[in-house]
């Protein structure tokens, strides 16, 4: 079997592979790379030395059976024995589901996942976005510090466990996104700069220097990532890739670096005959990111809308701290400007960041699909001090209109994992940092970040205790019982309708006409022939569809259609979906 590594500053690379070391000889014809030949099989444990120093495992490791510091190991993908018989399934027209495999389950465990996923197609979510999977030191954590971007976690079930899950997942007729970390490593177990310039002082990001996008010898860096997304999509026939915080991507090439990355992954999918796609979470509100290749963007083909979460938290809670004190101002204008045009801050001035913020979106060349839109996710619960969920904020009601002002509007809608049921459990941030500096480094700051904020240190959770994180798994007798069966069921029904009103995934964006009065609460919009309705507010709402009559589809307080004055009384807290006759 032959083995290569790229360590361009290395006078000599030796392989030690299942206890015997061969010298390895530099590639003739690839600057900077080394190959060499060893016996080796399914699970044979290697390693490269530098030099004179220790061996380390593969920047290419496909797994890491002792974690991100112990030998790699071979992995033979051919030897997976695929059942399903998958075509594929695209963004347009899809509900995503964001799950933590190690907080899904009490188990923790990639197949501990799978036998759950009967429950998302009963709910009828089309996709599951896993959280990352890449390994990191410990067991326990978000996942956002892994390292070896092309292996998976261990505790998780490693990368037989992952093809079982994905080929169940396609079974049940779901697709399977999966979020992976192209902006930074870990900072504990990345072994990266013992073997090249993968990172640069060139530019700063919030975890330190910057990924190697643009200094002399990026050209392999940007392969690297290249190609672990890629291995992503073709070894385990995941359906697309969320790509965390791309704002952090520093690259001042002609050529961005997610326009390389969206067009090889346009290559594989003419290539294979399935769809694939890439969802960036990005903070900058530029439309260039998903605008196609063809029309001069970057052709990734969708991301995450933050702004309209943004308007539709504060509408709910009234909370005006940080990044949402621009939105709290008019919420129901914010979040009636995020439904007709995307972004909120399209070249309007933020008093968060102190400066105007984003671009306009061309409502005729953006398709609605390209936006996510959400009431939770895992950075908006997680990042609270607390952990605290939507549901620990608001009552039963406002979250059946957080609910169909998601799944009803114009955009892809995304879940959390328990948001469907209202979980009763908070999420909250752990970690389970095996280096003790680091681990008191994270706990002190985690508690002097919320401090600043008014919160007493004690009642910040521990990030590093083993109880934060069982906190944070699904109690998964929640949805059998009341409250949570009657949020679940209206989630059921909201996403069937989805699937059975065309109107509700017209992709034009200039579709979605809204109406509101601040003042009474209340927010309506009409898409195509389906009118909805929420009153967000204590006392009932009277408000004027006018127009033909309209038949009720759905409501979470008994409500009766209009009358002829075309006026719908909706109960306070409530929602309603029609349809025009």
């Amino acid at each position: 079997m032959q083995f290569e590594v790229w360590a361009p500053e290395a006078d000599r690379v030796t392989l030690h592979c299942d206890g015997v070391a061969r010298a390895m000889e530099r590639d003739p014809e690839r600057a900077g790379w080394w190959r060499g030949e060893a016996r080796a099989r399914d699970g044979s444990r290697y390693g490269f030395a530098l030099d004179d120093g220790p061996v380390l495992p593969d920047p290419r490791s496909r797994r890491q059976p002792d974690g991100p510091d112990g030998l790699s190991a071979v992995v033979d993908h051919a030897r997976y024995a695929w059942r399903a018989d998958w075509p594929g399934r695209a963004l347009p027209g899809a509900v995503l589901y964001e799950l933590h495999v190690g907080t899904y389950t009490r188990e923790g465990t990639l197949d501990a996942a799978a036998e759950r996923l009967d429950h998302l197609v009963r709910l009828g979510v089309t996709h599951v976005e896993l959280m990352p999977l890449c390994p990191f030191p410990g067991r326990r954590g978000w996942g956002y510090d892994g390292v070896a971007p092309w292996a998976v976690h261990e505790p998780y079930g490693g990368p037989e466990a992952l093809k079982r899950f994905v080929d169940r997942a396609h079974g049940l007729g779901l697709g399977v996104v999966l979020d992976v970390v192209h902006n930074h490593l870990g900072p504990s177990g990345n072994h990266l700069p013992a073997f090249g310039p993968y990172f640069t002082d060139r530019h700063h990001t919030p975890w330190g220097v910057a990924v190697n996008l643009d200094a002399p010898g990026s050209d392999e860096v940007r392969d690297y990532f290249v190609r672990s997304a890629l291995a992503w999509l073709r070894d385990y026939r995941i359906d697309g890739l969320r790509l965390d915080a791309v704002h952090a991507l520093v690259d001042t090439r002609a050529c961005h670096f997610l326009e390389e990355l969206s067009t090889a992954v346009d290559a594989l999918a003419e290539e294979t005959g399935r769809p694939l796609f890439l969802i960036a979470e990005t903070d900058l509100n530029d439309p260039r990111i998903v605008t196609p290749r063809a029309a001069g963007g970057l052709g990734v083909h969708a991301q995450w809308n933050d702004d309209f979460h943004h308007a539709l938290h504060t509408a709910l809670t009234g909370e005006s701290q940080g990044y949402y004190a621009d939105f709290a101002r008019a919420p129901l204008a914010a979040v009636t400007k995020t439904l007709t045009g995307g972004y909120f801050h399209d070249g309007t001035y933020s008093s968060f960041r102190g400066r105007h913020h984003g671009r306009r979106l061309d409502r005729s060349r953006i398709a609605a699909h390209r936006l996510l839109a959400y009431a939770q996710t895992h950075d908006q619960v997680g990042n609270r001090a607390q952990g605290d969920r939507l549901a620990a904020l608001v009552s039963p009601g406002l979250l059946a209109c957080a609910a169909t002002l998601t799944l009803t509007g114009p955009f892809t809608p995304m879940l959390f994992m328990g948001e469907e049921w209202a979980a009763g459990t908070p999420w909250q941030y752990f970690t389970d940092h095996t280096d003790p500096e680091l681990a008191e480094a994270v706990r002190r700051g985690r508690r002097r970040e919320f401090a600043a904020h008014g919160w007493k240190e004690e009642d910040v959770p521990d990030p590093q205790d083993p109880a934060t994180h069982d906190r944070s798994c699904l109690d998964w007798s929640e949805p059998e019982r009341e409250p949570h069966a009657r949020v679940l069921d209206w989630y059921r029904r909201l996403i069937a309708l989805r699937r059975e009103r065309p109107d509700l995934t017209d992709p034009a964006l200039t579709g979605t006409k809204v109406a509101y009065d601040g003042d009474a609460r209340w927010l309506a919009f009409r898409r195509g022939d389906i009118r909805v309705a929420v009153n967000l507010g204590a006392e009932e709402a009277a408000i004027p569809l006018g127009g033909r009559p309209a038949r009720v589809l759905a409501a979470w307080e008994p409500v009766e259609a209009p009358g002829a004055d075309g006026v719908l009384r909706v109960p306070g807290e409530s929602a309603v979906v029609l349809v025009q006759e």
